[in-house]
């Protein structure tokens, strides 16, 4: 029995948002964007060489999706944003743990 029997004791239950694990900014495949395109968004926007864009593009052609950039989740804010304005799809999630 508590101490103070009129504080209610309770079990903590809520899911905890892991502050460690990075956030991700998700590309999903669309049917109206070319690949190329795609490639040369990941390549302006974020810096990839060509290589690094291509794969990352495939990657969002054959699987449907890919984890573009990684960070903070101000940071993914802005690129998820990015993306938008360039007419791609994209979300963002904390990474898989």
């Amino acid at each position: 029995m508590s101490a103070h029997p009129d504080v209610e004791q309770r079990e903590e239950t809520d899911v905890v948002v892991d502050a460690a694990r990075p956030w991700v900014t998700v590309v999903w495949n669309d049917p109206v964007n070319l690949m190329s395109y795609v490639s040369y968004v990941f390549q302006t926007y974020f810096g990839y060489d060509e290589r690094t864009a291509n794969t990352l593009m495939m990657q969002v052609h054959q699987e449907g999706r890919s984890a573009v950039s990684s960070g903070s989740r101000e940071k993914m804010e802005v690129d998820v944003q990015a993306m938008h304005s360039f007419g791609l799809w994209a979300t963002m999630q904390q990474e898989d743990a």
